[in-house]
């Protein structure tokens, strides 16, 4: 049966710092770099090979995915690095210590800016001017909720992960904790309501077994 392997980067500095990150490209850790390490090795004592990788434009995904398929000795792999897997844009929250906004709104409003599916956080003023993005066409958002970053991200799974698997070949994706909320959300059919008690840990392999019609087989953590 073929299979998917989601895995959330390794701890970055804003993880570590409690820092809304959001678009913001920010480097892994000495502890994150450990962690996609121990990714890597389980990945590779289960033994899984793999056809595609895909990954976000952000350093902490890419650099986590690189790390992973040395690891697994399949840096050969073809790497498909897209916008629509990048981490939900947190708007004008971006870079304030997440303690402090807590702090200055009070508990309730601060757990639906972080965890709701529907709320849309404070908005940046005016996108900012990626570079990176002008090629493909694309505006740097000025805020989303994670409903806005499921929409975003669906075709992608549409048009570039499910027909992969549909072929029978195994996929590997490294992304972000909200967009691989949002996947996660469409493969486990989990309810707008119930998304907000999801956490995706940093560098834990979550594999998918899937039949021929892409119906959930099993769902599994992978540990070193």
């Amino acid at each position: 049966m073929v299979k998917l392997v989601v895995l959330r980067h390794g701890e970055s500095q804003a993880n570590r710092d409690g820092v809304f990150t959001g678009w913001s490209d920010v480097p892994l850790t000495k502890k994150g770099i450990a962690q996609a390490h121990q990714a890597g090795k389980a990945i590779k004592q289960a033994g899984l090979q793999f056809e595609h990788l895909h990954t976000s434009m952000l350093k902490r995904a890419i650099m986590t995915a690189n790390i992973v398929l040395d690891e697994i000795d399949q840096l050969y792999l073809p790497v498909t690095k897209s916008w629509r897997l990048n981490e939900r844009h947190y708007g004008a929250l971006r870079g304030k210590k997440k303690a402090a906004v807590k702090a200055e709104v009070g508990e309730k409003q601060f757990k639906l800016w972080r965890r709701s599916y529907h709320v849309v956080p404070p908005l940046l003023d005016q996108p900012d001017q990626d570079p990176r993005y002008e090629p493909l066409g694309v505006t740097e958002p000025r805020g989303e909720s994670l409903e806005m970053a499921y929409d975003r991200l669906m075709p992608y799974w549409q048009d570039e992960i499910a027909p992969r698997l549909l072929d029978g070949h195994n996929q590997l994706v490294v992304a972000h904790g909200s967009t691989l909320r949002a996947l996660i959300k469409y493969i486990d059919q989990i309810s707008d309501a119930d998304i907000d008690h999801l956490e995706v840990p940093n560098g834990v392999p979550i594999v998918y077994e899937f039949d021929t019609q892409l119906n959930v087989i099993s769902k599994k953590e992978l540990k070193a």
